[in-house]
């Protein structure tokens, strides 16, 4: 019977994801393999009729460079009584599968190396590697190589906030656009700074501090003030979805926005837009104040993820796919194809990657303290410092109340 790969793909999407299944199904292919594409991530190995198609050379052509998934993802996590129930072994045997590929986050690596471990418990071998995938960049890989779908997201992200800002300048208006990146703001800072933003509001910043509704909001309004000083009527503000994830919920609360909460009683953060929730506490601060500010708000989030890969992606992506073969030639398993700035395939277990305390892996956050991130803190962004006290007393009696530097309980860089 002829080998076959099987892959599949978890979570949500993200650029390239295409080029890593019509790549591995070319280099497959031409090896002499059957290529699965298994629908519905995991759904489909704990079910009697799996949804699946054969993936042909023709297939794998026309998608390789196209965004979305021409595979359905699916967040589905098998349970133990899954394992027990409802795992499909004749799927594996039947096809004599070899390999299974896996396109997701930590998650998705974790239960395929269940997976495999439950086939050796009834005499099935078959390797596993995994291909990471993310357009938040947190996750941690060595060198800080960026994790694929970033770059092309970050590139529509741009492309969008940079319309946008041409809005802010034409009609004299502030945007509040809030992106995508619930641990960390690699995605929001790479875009704000792609685009000049004058304020860039991250979780990471809040190193020093409690985030808190008021203070973000003051940021804002530092920005706004700023500008005033300067004549400038106009400009945006990009917040990462992760700072909202900071909040308390009393803080939540307080803002007046009506939400949905889960079984654990906490706000369903996901299914609001963070760019409304925060343009309507600051249209109240600014009527509060005194300050005839028009403000407007956008989200950038969904229309990210299944983007047309840049050309990066498609090339890492690529690279990826081929270092699937590399490592599967190899004899690897249990573990996730990791490229070099060198291009070098190798092998990256999970446990290289986990904390050694908790077994989780710990997000890649924004360095904060990195040149390239100061530079744009200090001499990109637009806000309130003590030589603006004067000139800001003409819109705010006290302006040290919307100090960059006192919001964030930050050392100013003439002081450190």
């Amino acid at each position: 019977m002829k080998k076959s790969i099987v892959i599949l793909a978890g979570g949500g999407p993200a650029p390239g994801i295409n080029t890593v299944i019509g790549t591995l199904a070319k280099t497959f292919i031409s090896k002499g393999f059957k290529v699965i594409g298994l629908h519905e991530g995991y759904k489909g190995i704990f079910c009697s009729s799996p949804s699946y198609t054969e993936i042909d050379f023709f297939i794998a052509d026309s998608i390789f460079n196209r965004g979305g998934s021409y595979l359905m993802m699916s967040r589905y996590r098998p349970t133990d009584e899954d394992f027990e129930q409802r795992f499909n072994l004749d799927f594996f045997t039947d096809n004599n599968v070899k390999l299974l590929v896996t396109i997701g986050g930590d998650d998705t690596a974790s239960t395929a190396n269940r997976i495999t471990s439950y086939l050796r418990t009834h005499n099935i071998s078959i390797q596993n590697i995994h291909v990471p995938k993310t357009i938040d960049n947190d996750l941690p890989l060595p060198n800080n190589q960026p994790t694929f779908g970033y770059q092309s997201a970050k590139s529509e992200g741009t492309r969008v906030a940079t319309i946008v800002y041409e809005d802010a300048r034409t009609s004299g208006t502030w945007f509040i656009v809030s992106a995508m990146g619930r641990s960390a703001g690699h995605l929001t800072l790479g875009i704000g700074a792609s685009c000049h933003y004058p304020m860039i509001v991250i979780p990471e910043m809040f190193n020093k501090t409690e985030a808190t509704v008021d203070k973000i909001v003051r940021l804002a309004i530092s920005s706004i003030i700023k500008r005033k000083i300067m004549n400038i009527g106009y400009g945006g503000v990009i917040i990462s979805e992760g700072v909202f994830y900071l909040l308390s919920h009393d803080d939540l609360k307080s803002t007046g926005v009506v939400f949905s909460y889960d079984e654990h009683g906490h706000p369903e953060l996901g299914k609001i837009s963070k760019a409304v929730l925060f343009n309507t506490v600051l249209e109240a601060k600014l009527k509060a104040i005194g300050l005839d500010v028009k403000t407007r708000p956008i989200e950038i989030g969904y229309d990210v993820r299944c983007h047309t890969p840049v050309s990066f992606d498609i090339t890492y992506c690529s690279q990826m796919a081929f270092g699937v073969w590399k490592l599967f030639e190899a004899g690897e398993t249990g573990c996730m194809v990791y490229i070099n700035a060198m291009g070098i395939a190798t092998p990256l277990y999970l446990k290289d990657l986990q904390d050694s305390d908790t077994g989780k892996i710990m997000p890649r956050l924004v360095d904060i303290s990195r040149e390239k991130v100061q530079n744009v803190l200090r001499y990109m962004l637009h806000y309130i410092t003590p030589e603006d006290y004067r000139a800001a007393r003409e819109y705010i009696p006290y302006p040290a109340d919307y100090d960059f530097y006192k919001i964030l309980n930050w050392e100013r860089p003439d002081e450190q």
